[in-house]
């Protein structure tokens, strides 16, 4: 696969987009569901997470927040703002760490601090939100802009950025509540997969190393001797959610490193100085 800076972005399908984010959104909803109807709900959305200081009540209303951003801005006039691709938003979206801090801790302190039954009908009703936007036609304009902060996206890019979200964060839940791996949507965790595999090509551009999430992404990466044929002397290979952990910071390369769930060999192969990728 080439890979060099000028590399052309890869496309994806905004009906499949839309498909994905919609069964993303109703396995986190059953998820949520699940939780709040526990009958240790209570200590269960005190618990803590690996986001810092978030308990799992503060990691359900950000998932909340992010997933019923689109619904709830998407009538906001257009100020211009510079254009923002799926790249820019993986290597920005770091910068508003404390904004989106503030902005979770404010939206649960409004809608999600009540009992677990209140929690559950506020996820519900941000799902039903994003869910009535991908069956109607506003999202079907693939001339149609959404701005935030960094700038302006198309509306099928911010919709993949959701993707990120839902994924990324519903393997956050799911390693707050317990050992079992969470219902990912297939072409969600694809989505996911190539994106960020994308992001650390663009941040790391070159041809030494060849990174492969089976069955999802292959890129080269890393500067030094390009490989054009025969079996790459750098190959780094994981699997689609520890790649995705990688990637955002979840785990470090040495908690992986010479392990069952990722293999690296080659002088070139350790990528722990090149990530996490999202911040």
């Amino acid at each position: 696969m080439a890979n060099t800076a000028a590399r052309k972005a890869r496309s994806y399908d905004p009906a499949k987009v839309r498909a994905a984010l919609a069964a993303q959104t109703d396995a986190l909803r059953t998820v949520v569901r699940g939780l709040c109807a526990d009958p240790a709900a209570e200590e269960l959305l005190a618990g803590p997470t690996r986001l810092g200081e978030w308990t799992v009540r503060e990691l359900v209303a950000h998932l909340a927040l992010q997933l019923a951003w689109a619904p709830a801005h998407l009538a906001d006039p257009v100020e211009g703002r510079a254009a923002l691709d799926l790249a820019g938003w993986v290597g920005g979206v770091g910068s508003l760490a404390e904004l989106l801090d503030a902005g979770t801790r404010q939206y649960g302190a409004q809608a999600f601090a009540g009992p677990p039954a209140e929690v559950a009908a506020g996820f519900d009703a941000a799902a039903d939100a994003l869910l009535a936007l991908l069956a109607g036609p506003e999202v079907r304009d693939e001339r149609r802009r959404f701005e935030i902060r960094l700038g302006s996206m198309t509306l099928t890019d911010f919709l993949i950025t959701r993707l990120v979200e839902a994924v990324v964060h519903a393997d956050d839940l799911a390693a707050a509540l317990g050992p079992a791996e969470f219902p990912h949507d297939r072409f969600a965790l694809a989505t996911v997969c190539r994106l960020l595999a994308d992001a650390f090509a663009a941040r790391v551009p070159g041809g030494a190393v060849e990174l492969r999430v089976p069955p999802f992404a292959v890129v080269q990466a890393v500067p030094g001797p390009r490989h054009t044929r025969g079996t790459p002397p750098n190959v780094v290979e994981a699997a689609p959610l520890d790649w995705i952990r990688l990637a955002t910071g979840r785990v470090g390369w040495a908690e992986l490193a010479d392990g069952p769930r990722l293999t690296a060999s080659g002088e070139r192969s350790d990528l722990s100085g090149y990530l996490p990728v999202l911040r």
